[in-house]
């Protein structure tokens, strides 16, 4: 059976083209980056030259740049570098962040913090007047996502950077979702700190970097070496890293492209299901095009994900570090409420690259019989 892979924002496939500059990486440049020798120099260029790659795709400075081993991590740094660093017990996020900073946040309030985690409405929107609304004199921190990754949902992290401007309030979005998708300007978000991971743009897993703008207060959370400029320290994995750069440059070349072929996938899957009779709802709005979420009344979505994969196709019913729980998704439970029925028949279907328009024609076909079975049962 030849699969169907429509779980993209959970973890993408590497490009052909980042998998030769990986491997041709893993033999040739294998000196530590920090040794003053001609191998360990060979490192330092490929690193260096990397490092400019993530800055010049945001319009960052090169040591405004921290590389981590993934978002999880740029987003623990973000967060608890912030709390170390800052004298305030006050942080503000929302309720439909990534568990790395939900979490994050979590232990801090644990610890004696403080935290307004705010709402959003039924599209997954939050409204910037909110933030507005929660900041206080001790508010350190304000942590907002720039895509969600369940739903799609584009928040208006330029409106939020505008207005915390000049507070003295650390602003850091997490744009692991959005990279590669979205035009980023660090300069127009008005952001401070901003996460990037490499595998939800075709890069390998295990990388990613933080920005931080220059002058904003960050206590690194990795003790050891002196690496990235003190911020965060081991030895830099720069085959990674290398790819990493490989699969951004890809990207910014291919961003337009795949932003219209995906929404054509999108509408390509909902117009299967309609022409099929099935009922259905999207879930979100003002989205990033590769992320297509929807509600199918009738059905549950545990039977619903296993009769998918045995047909073929890989889909997820939202984030993909809770998957297999049968906890509901904190997202939709932030935008409808803990009762409503999209809890229990909600699917997340993303594209990604190696797709083609009768992938996802079989998948749709696919799913709408699977939900005409299901809703007799």
């Amino acid at each position: 059976m030849n699969r169907i892979y429509l779980d993209h924002a959970a973890t993408s496939p590497m490009h052909p083209e980042v998998v030769r500059t990986f491997t041709e990486a893993l033999g040739t440049v294998y000196g530590n980056p920090s040794s003053i020798h001609g191998t360990g120099r060979t490192a330092r260029k490929a690193l260096d030259d990397a490092r400019r790659v993530f800055a010049k795709s945001i319009n960052a400075e090169d040591p405004e740049i921290i590389i981590t081993s993934g978002g999880t991590e740029a987003d623990n740094l973000a967060i608890f570098g912030t709390a170390a660093k800052k004298a305030g017990k006050h942080i503000i996020a929302t309720a439909i962040e990534h568990h790395a900073v939900l979490h994050a946040c979590a232990k801090l309030e644990r610890e004696g913090y403080e935290v307004t985690y705010l709402p959003v409405d039924a599209n997954g929107r939050v409204e910037a007047e909110d933030v507005k609304k929660a900041l206080r004199e001790d508010t350190i921190l304000v942590t907002v996502m720039l895509g969600n990754n369940e739903v799609g949902t584009i928040q208006p992290i330029a409106e939020i950077g505008e207005l915390l401007k000049d507070t003295g309030v650390t602003f850091h979005t997490d744009a692991v979702q959005a990279y590669g998708l979205l035009p980023i300007d660090v300069d127009e978000l008005n952001v401070d700190l901003l996460s990037v991971s490499a595998h939800k743009l075709n890069g390998p897993k295990g990388v990613g970097f933080l920005y931080q703008r220059k002058g904003t207060p960050l206590a690194p959370q990795l003790i050891g070496g002196e690496q990235e400029r003190k911020r965060r320290a081991g030895t830099e994995n720069v085959p990674g890293i290398a790819a990493f750069a490989k699969a951004v440059a890809i990207s910014l070349e291919t961003k337009e492209e795949k932003w219209e072929q995906y929404n054509g996938f999108k509408e390509m899957f909902k117009t299967v299901l309609r022409n099929e009779g099935i009922k259905f709802s999207e879930n979100g709005s003002h989205q990033m095009p590769h992320i297509l979420n929807l509600s199918i009344p009738g059905i549950d979505i545990e039977s619903f994900l296993v009769n998918l994969d045995l047909a073929g196709i890989s889909a997820s019913s939202g984030s993909a570090c809770t998957a297999g729980s049968i906890d509901p998704s904190h997202v939709l439970v932030a935008m409808f409420g803990e009762k409503a029925e999209q809890i229990r028949n909600s699917i997340r279907f993303s594209f990604g690259i190696g797709l083609t328009e009768g992938d996802v024609i079989k998948a749709a076909e696919k799913t709408a019989q699977i939900s005409k079975r299901l809703a007799l049962q």
